[in-house]
């Protein structure tokens, strides 16, 4: 005999369907949940890592700009040092250049020719004075070549002063006609020029009773004293001599 199922068989199998179909939908939601969850442990962990290396970095950037201050300090005191010591070495290689510069000054200036003023900048050494003619002034020029301690002798200016009468002294610089300044170079400090000053004789045209009147110091300009009197038989001997 033939069985009839009279039970709502379709409704049942969409109710199973439907069952099937929200477990499946479950099971999708909580591996994309599961899956959502290790993505964001791994970038985490990643994020947690690189902010790890970042901080490790900025650490070693920050000990490597103290070390480079570190270097830059130190190198600043080398510079300042080395600039210590070079000075030290130019005043050393000046104190015997002195010596030589104020006797080639003695031994090269003419007569009728004073010194007045000295200034000193750098290798460049300014001398000013009066003169009693233009000849003496090429002739204290050509004894600044020639003394082996000053080069170079550059005439500036050369010009005519108002004389004043004589104060009783057989030389006196305000009597002289002509007010000069030339500029000679000096040698470096270490240099060892060819000087004939310790051994040669002092120049003709050079007298013993030249007068230099020289400052104290070669970088300041100072005025000279008025020159030294000369003893009133000294012009007399001149005379009779010529």
């Amino acid at each position: 005999m033939a069985r009839i199922n009279l039970l709502p068989w379709r409704a049942e199998r969409r109710k199973q369907r439907q069952r099937e179909f929200y477990g499946m939908l479950g099971f999708a939601a909580v591996a994309g949940v599961l899956l959502s969850l290790l993505c964001w442990f791994y970038y985490d962990r990643q994020i947690s890592g690189q902010n790890e290396r970042n901080a490790f970095l900025e650490a070693e950037i920050a000990k490597v700009q103290e070390q480079n201050k570190e270097i830059e300090r130190l190198d600043r005191q080398k510079d300042r040092l080395l600039a210590r010591k070079k000075v030290i070495e130019e005043l050393q290689g000046k104190r015997s250049q002195m010596v030589h510069l104020f006797d080639s000054l003695v031994r090269t200036i003419p007569d009728g020719v004073v010194l007045t003023a000295l200034k000193q900048e750098g290798d460049i050494l300014t001398l000013e004075g009066r003169t009693q003619s233009n000849a003496r002034v090429s002739t204290y020029m050509r004894n600044l070549e020639s003394s082996g301690w000053m080069t170079n002798p550059e005439l500036s200016i050369i010009e005519a002063k108002a004389q004043e009468a004589n104060s009783g002294s057989a030389l006196d610089i305000k009597s002289l006609p002509y007010v000069f300044m030339l500029k000679v170079k000096l040698p470096a400090p270490g240099d060892n020029p060819n000087a004939q000053t310790d051994s040669a004789a002092p120049v003709a045209d050079a007298a013993p009773g030249t007068v230099l009147a020289t400052p104290a110091a070669s970088d300041t300009a100072t005025s000279a004293p008025a020159a030294a009197d000369v003893p009133a038989a000294a012009a007399p001997q001149k005379e009779a001599k010529s």
